[in-house]
């Protein structure tokens, strides 16, 4: 998954990412911690802090010392958490390597149809509505806790979403595989309870790689 790695002006000598990291190595940082950390003024300190409690990623909490005034601590919430320190893509380049090296094709398709089948059970129960179009929004919100960045249009004269990937998910292994866009189509697929084709890719020279469906070739997968 790609990183966060925002910026908050032109005098932010440290970026967003380096704020994560430093509160995850501290535990719960102080403004007073985090000025002396970043180089930069207390007020812009709260004005990132203030972006990423809006993100989700960083929690506040209130401490009070006798009759002064109450300070807080800053600390990484749980999606905070799982935006720091998970870089697999060594791991992952290893791992997709071995099933590449599958000579079966039944076997190498059954592992990734296993995997697919157990990303989708992670993703399933947090993917809510009763529309394609609900469900797609659900995803969108869901992979942006992940910072990868997805958006739901709909085609020109037609009724029917589009799921849209404005990053790929997989840009390193994507560049190696193309298997890896059938595994992601798989995917969504599942979580959402509809067939989709992959009907534009980077890899193409498509802008953006898009997902969609039409009345003739849905496939309801998932049960209500």
């Amino acid at each position: 998954m790609s990183e966060t790695n925002l910026q908050l002006g032109d005098d932010a000598s440290t970026n967003d990412r380096e704020i994560i990291e430093f509160v995850r190595r501290e535990g719960a940082v102080s403004i007073a911690e985090l000025v002396k950390f970043a180089g930069v003024t207390a007020t812009a300190v709260r004005q990132r802090l203030s972006r990423l409690m809006e993100q989700g990623l960083i929690d506040r909490e209130t401490e009070k010392a006798g009759r002064g005034r109450p300070t807080h601590r800053y600390s990484l919430s749980p999606a905070g958490v799982r935006t720091s320190g998970t870089n697999y893509e060594d791991l992952a380049g290893v791992l997709w390597g071995e099933i590449r090296a599958v000579k079966d094709p039944d076997v190498r398709y059954g592992l990734l149809k296993r995997i697919v089948t157990r990303l989708a059970d992670q993703y399933r129960s947090r993917v809510r509505g009763d529309s394609l179009k609900e469900r797609m929004q659900s995803l969108v919100a869901l992979m942006g806790e992940r910072n990868v960045p997805f958006e739901v249009t709909q085609t020109e004269g037609s009724q029917l979403p589009v799921l849209t990937a404005l990053a790929c998910p997989y840009p390193t292994l994507a560049e190696q595989d193309r298997t890896v866009c059938s595994m992601e189509k798989m995917l969504f697929s599942e979580v959402l309870g509809e067939g989709l084709r992959l009907s534009s890719c980077r890899l193409d020279g498509a802008s953006h790689c898009t997902f969609d469906t039409s009345k003739n070739t849905a496939r309801r997968t998932r049960t209500s």
